[in-house]
């Protein structure tokens, strides 16, 4: 079970027990000979941890200032559905080991302080339709391999540091229809592609290209037309001169 002991983010290995609901015991007034009441034992809820047959299917800590980084044991808990630990502190890359969570729904880790790649295994998820990455420090590529989750309803990756193409397949759907607009990418200098509007920058870069390849077509047209001038100017020499001695007495002064 994870828990914010000390505003840090723990998991606990007896994961099992750990989620079990914790009881508090009622003790009755009694009566006046000083007999007590019945104990009543009520279970108490554990904060954000949803059970369901004593397995956690759902866990939301959000804006609980959790520090730290997220454990690589939180794929233990196999049946988690949902995660939400948005808006806290937590640092750190995003596990790997959280694509081992093949039932989860919603993966919801926005406004923290999480750095390194996207894991491209979250693509293992099949039923993920969640994924808010937004507000952290993610840097890299956009994974290709995230476009292939077909029930992905809400994506948002803005104001991280990523970089490189926006994958097609989360741009489009069946290459027409916007899947996701640009307030899911906005603020990510170096990322770009559709749906974000053309970088200047980069706008730039293509137009050099372009300019390079008209250039390089101009020249060549230029030298292939001076080329054919100068064979035809050489065929006509060659056709009004029809011998060497026609040459050398043409050449000769006439006295």
């Amino acid at each position: 079970m994870m828990t914010g002991e000390g505003n840090k983010l723990v998991f606990l290995d007896n994961a099992p027990e750990a989620v079990r609901p914790r009881h508090a015991t009622v003790r009755g007034q009694g009566d006046r000979q000083g007999r007590h009441g019945d104990d009543v034992t009520t279970p108490a809820p554990t904060r954000g941890v949803t059970c369901n047959n004593g397995r956690v299917y759902k866990l939301s800590l959000p804006g609980l200032s959790l520090a730290g980084t997220i454990p690589p044991d939180l794929s233990n808990c196999t049946n988690l559905q949902s995660l939400d630990l948005s808006s806290n502190a937590l640092s750190g890359a995003i596990p790997p080991e959280l694509s081992g969570l093949l039932n989860l729904a919603v993966l919801n880790l926005s406004a923290n302080r999480l750095s390194g790649a996207i894991p491209r295994d979250l693509a293992r998820c099949a039923y993920l339709n969640v994924i808010d990455l937004h507000a952290n420090q993610l840097t890299g590529s956009i994974p290709d391999e995230l476009g292939l989750l077909v029930r992905l309803s809400t994506f948002d990756v803005s104001y991280n540091r990523l970089s490189g193409p926006i994958p097609v397949l989360l741009a489009n759907r069946s290459g027409t229809t916007g899947r996701f607009n640009a307030t899911s990418f906005v603020g990510n200098k170096d990322l770009y592609g559709y749906p974000l509007p053309p970088m200047r920058g980069h706008a730039l870069s293509v137009l050099a290209i372009v300019g390079i390849g008209l250039g390089s077509g101009l020249l060549s047209l230029v030298l292939s037309f001076s080329a054919v001038c100068l064979w035809l100017r050489a065929t006509d020499r060659t056709a009004t001169m029809p011998g060497e001695e026609g040459k050398i007495s043409h050449l000769m002064p006439d006295y």
